[in-house]
């Protein structure tokens, strides 16, 4: 009599990663690749030509989690996308449809070991035909879900043949959009009519690739007796103790064994089975002296288990306290333990506020009872190719977010469900994640196929995303609701359907069956209550992107007016806001060799995607700064002004809080190297942006804002943003100073601001208005936190060219101190671009102005060689950048 272990073994999971092949089946492959290469047909005159089937070429070797782009690569066949304008030289890749080939081994004793053998596809990229072993498995056409196949049957002893077969992702969308009607959209492939990453057709900061791959991982899983299908786990907090709720559904192998689909078999009579089969959950974390567990047996294939825990530590959003953690282990028994998981959670309460109130509607969000301002960023695929953003990359841009001061991201929704690395390192670091629903800026079919393969994606990543302490929103699309109000969309429509049934019925309904723990809103922009809330985008009630309800993106600063008009504003919270800014010089130079390079030199223009966005630089420019004559300090600029946009909205918004309950800059990343909205480039260096952002999101801040007084005049206030655990108590002095340093009127004020909260101080009109605009400044500090108010432009300043020493030394391995001291004059805006003496190296702080005397020290980390970052080198104004050097002549 055999064992129940060897009856009953755990579930087997075989990565099938090795040996893939990929080759081109038809479509234009360019002469240069030569006949062979990748394709059999031959391939006669012309620069492309249209080949046919590859016939039994062996094509190039594969790297599977992977994409064709890649291979293509690593194989010498094609260069570098991100350089120049080969974007538009590959663009026959993905006309092309590609096949990937393996060969992978199972033994007898392997395949007769287990009763079930499916293949599992965590991501493939995007429309294709699976076979294996000469047998149509599966037909997909989502990037974004997972694909399980029962091959129980199919698969033999020995070699076994998996062929996936991929179509043109450009030519399936165009017939799709034929198939199922055009639909108004920004961009002209049809990305709302395949389930693919949007911006993978290209965007206004974003190369086309169109690319086609097995983006993510592949495996065999053999087990026999049950497996776990779907798990939820979930907490609650009930004073200081909390409850981990665990529901899980089971599917079990066919009664009669040796084939089937093991989804279909009878739940009921596989319940009945000769050996017990129940679920346990085990719970570990900080505090629990013993690890709770529970046992449950399972009722038609489900279990729902309660572990209620006597106290647990609270998760919080980073700069609000800890992130502590807990372990939760799910197994299936059935004899032993034939399968199991884990998920880890965090214990939190956590809702939006949304209660009308006297301004409108807010959007505020509150943890544990406790308002918190938002401090986000937008988050687009970090990588054109997303494949390549391994848990060390990940990690490296989130603690980058953490290190600003940011506490939330946005995952954007014209890009991907990033990878499971990306949300369990936002739980650790305390990041908050808002996740969109995977909708941007078009209209979309709700017809099938869509119909479907959106909510089976939906499903997917709802279930495993749910149980992430970090997951704060669910939303439904990004700007879409505000494009069929707003965009000319409900003429184009005609009646077609445009995603109102997504928004407002499937994924509320499906957040509510997985996770009903998750809040959940229609899109954003959107007003609670409008025609993006229970009116199904019906004319009626708050416009989507009403400034005094729900959230707000806001774009007519950068695509109409200057920045100091974000101060016109004072949204109830702000989604998207932004200002664009070219990447690091080393970035920039490394991936465009235009010679000569200017700001309209082929290379730069491929490489600025947004429409008229040279000119839109140059108009937010020259109401501050003159436009320079030289590419490298036309770079500066636009950097600078980037940073000058960006800090001017945030310290705007931040003073209105809690009416303004959060600001989310557009964007964190970039995904290639990019004139964009980002304040990280392509290639990972802090752009000033970054700086902007970390000075206006410190716990502590000052900022001199315009105000009304009491009479309905113009006045200036200082608002002291406190967003410390502790009370922030002190005089605030004003002082009203010339650029040479002299003080030329003075006064204070006794302040106390509460934790977590704002206070605004009047600032005397003898302090407040300048006798002479041109040359002197406003500065209100205290405990060494200072905001500044400038009574004239850059352009029409008398700033002197900036007179600094600079002193450099060597604090430890690959990091220097780098001491700047301002001489007779004030020193704006100082920033060290030290890409250009070391890319690997990165700067602390930014955006530094200096008062006669004043010194700061800028600590540079990861430097490769210190011995020769020397005090010269430094010093070169090529580095050493300030505003100064846009106003004055060089010294």
């Amino acid at each position: 009599m055999t064992s129940s272990a060897s009856q009953h073994p755990p579930r087997v999971e075989r990565p099938l990663h090795d040996g893939w092949r990929v080759r081109a089946a038809s479509g234009p492959v360019p002469d240069s690749l030569g006949t062979g290469s990748i394709g059999a047909a031959a391939i006669g005159g012309g620069a492309i030509t249209a080949i046919g089937a590859a016939g039994d070429t062996a094509g190039i070797p594969a790297v599977v989690p992977g994409v064709v782009h890649l291979d293509l690569m690593r194989a010498g066949l094609i260069p570098d996308p991100y350089l120049d304008d080969h974007e538009s030289a590959l663009a026959w890749i993905g006309l092309v449809d590609w096949t990937y080939e393996t060969t992978f081994e199972l033994t007898h004793e392997a395949r007769a070991a287990a009763s079930v053998h499916e293949l599992v596809f965590d991501g493939l990229d995007t429309v294709a035909t699976v076979s294996l072993n000469g047998v149509v498995i599966a037909e997909v056409a989502n990037q974004h879900r997972t694909h399980r196949i029962d091959v129980t049957a199919l698969v033999r002893d020995g070699d076994n043949e998996l062929v996936v077969a991929f179509r043109s992702p450009v030519k399936y969308a165009n017939a799709q959009s034929l198939a199922l009607g055009a639909r108004p959209r920004p961009y002209p492939t049809p990305f709302d009519a395949i389930r693919k990453s949007a911006c993978s057709f290209g965007w206004d900061w974003g190369i086309a690739t169109a690319t086609s791959g097995i983006w993510r991982p592949v495996r065999l899983e053999s087990w026999s007796t049950a497996r776990l299908d779907d798990v939820l786990v979930r907490t609650e907090v009930d004073g200081g103790g909390g409850a981990v709720i665990v529901e899980v559904s089971v599917v079990f192998a066919p009664s009669a064994g040796g084939g089937g689909d093991a989804r279909a078999a009878d739940r009921r009579d596989a319940d009945r089975r000769d050996v017990p089969v129940f679920v346990s959950v085990a719970v570990a974390g900080p505090g629990l002296d013993e690890i709770p567990s529970a046992l449950v047996d399972l009722v038609d294939g489900r279990a729902s288990v309660r572990v209620d825990l006597e106290h647990v530590e609270r998760w919080w959003p980073i700069g609000h306290g800890a992130q502590h953690r807990y372990v939760v282990d799910v197994r299936l028994h059935a004899g032993e333990v034939v399968d199991a998981t884990h998920r880890v959670v965090g214990f939190r309460e956590l809702r939006w506020n949304t209660e009308p109130d006297a301004d409108g509607t807010p959007f505020q969000l509150v943890v544990n009872d406790r308002p918190v301002f938002v401090k986000g960023v937008n988050w687009i695929p970090d990588d054109a190719f997303p494949v390549r953003v391994d848990r060390a990359r990940y990690r490296e841009r989130l603690e980058q977010a953490a290190s600003a001061g940011l506490n939330l991201v946005r995952v954007w929704g014209g890009g991907i469900y990033e990878s499971d690395d990306f949300y369990d390192l936002c739980d650790e670091l305390g990041l908050l994640t808002w996740q969109d629903f995977l909708f941007a800026c078009s209209a979309y079919a709700e017809e099938e196929p869509l119909r479907s393969e959106v909510a089976a994606e939906a499903r997917d990543n709802i279930v495993r995303l749910a149980h992430h302490p970090s997951l704060a929103l669910l939303t439904g699309n990004n700007e879409n609701l505000w494009g069929y109000e707003d965009w000319g969309w409900k003429l184009a429509l005609d009646g077609r359907t445009w995603g109102a049934y997504y928004y407002h019925e499937l994924f509320p309904k499906l957040v509510a069956e997985h996770a009903p723990h998750v809040p959940y809103a229609p899109g954003s922009p959107f007003s609670p209550g409008g025609p993006g809330g229970e009116h199904g985008g019906e004319q009626g009630g708050e416009h989507p992107n009403a400034e005094a309800h729900g959230t707000m993106h806001v774009w007519d600063l950068w695509n109409q007016q200057d920045w100091p008009h974000y101060r016109d504003l004072e949204p109830r919270f702000v989604a998207e806001f932004g200002w664009q800014g070219p990447p690091a010089w080393s970035t920039l130079t490394r991936a465009i060799s235009d010679d000569p390079l200017t700001p309209e030199s082929p290379g730069m223009i491929v490489h600025q995607k947004a429409t008229d966005g040279n000119a839109k630089l140059t108009a937010g420019l020259v109401p501050h700064y003159r436009v320079p004559n030289d590419m490298e300090t036309w770079h500066w600029a636009m950097q600078l002004n980037q940073a000058n946009a960006i800090s001017c909205a945030l310290d705007h918004y931040r003073s209105h809080w809690p009416k303004t309950a959060g600001a989310v800059v557009w964007q964190l990343n970039d995904c290639w190297p990019v004139t964009s909205w980002a304040a990280i480039d392509g290639d990972g260096h802090a752009k000033p942006l970054f700086h902007a952002i970390r000075n206006a999101f410190a716990p502590r801040v000052v900022s001199i804002q315009p105000r009304v007084d009491a009479s309905g005049a113009s006045a200036l206030a200082a608002v002291l943003g406190n967003d410390a655990d502790d009370g922030w108590v002190g005089e605030v002095v004003f002082e009203r100073r010339g650029f040479d340093g002299s003080v030329l009127a003075r006064a204070a004020a006794s302040v106390e601001v509460a934790a977590r909260s704002s206070a605004t101080v009047a600032i005397p009109v003898e302090v407040a208005q300048a006798t002479d605009a041109a040359c002197e400044l406003l500065v209100a500090s205290l405990d060494g936190v200072r905001g500044l108010w400038w009574f004239a432009e850059p352009r029409d300043s008398a700033l002197a060219a900036a007179d600094v020493t600079v002193e450099t030394a060597s604090t430890g391995a690959g990091v220097v101190a780098v001491t700047v001291t301002a001489g007779a004059s004030v020193v704006r805006d100082l920033t060290l671009l030290f890409d250009k003496l070391d890319v690997h190296a990165a700067v602390d702080s930014g955006l530094v102005t200096l008062l006669p005397g004043e010194s700061w020290v800028f600590t540079v980390s990861g430097v490769s060689a210190p011995g020769v970052i020397s005090a010269e080198a430094v010093s070169d104004p090529r580095v050493l950048r300030s505003g100064n050097q846009l106003v004055a002549p060089p010294a």
